[in-house]
């Protein structure tokens, strides 16, 4: 069984930034995609920000220019580096990793809150 674990998370004040971290316990093969997800109290999880196989990338309108995200395939990891964070970015992020074969593994979540 895959795990996912992410960490990185934590409190910033407006304007700061966090890199989140999020390490497969074991190789996974087939890989389709990389994504971070994340879900504010008493919202909807929302997309965030996706890498796929061949490094492409994709971002909510709302991280746009401010989000980054990464990979590093030798070592299972997908990263997000996140700048200039707005208190409305306060979620827990989650990090999911789709497989050719229609597998997704989840994360178990870490918390950021952005406040003064």
């Amino acid at each position: 069984q895959v795990q996912l674990v992410e960490s990185g998370g934590g409190l910033v004040q407006p304007g700061g930034s966090l890199r989140l971290s999020c390490a497969a316990s074991r190789n996974i093969s087939g890989i389709n995609a990389m994504v971070w997800h994340r879900q504010a109290p008493g919202n909807q999880r929302e997309l965030v920000a996706t890498i796929t196989s061949n490094g492409s990338t994709n971002y909510a309108d709302a991280v746009k220019g401010r989000f980054t995200i990464s990979r590093d395939n030798a070592k299972n990891t997908v990263y997000l580096q996140m700048n200039s964070l707005k208190p409305e970015a306060t979620a827990v992020y989650y990090c999911m990793i789709n497989t050719v074969l229609g597998g997704n593994y989840w994360g178990q979540g870490t918390q950021v809150t952005v406040s003064s």
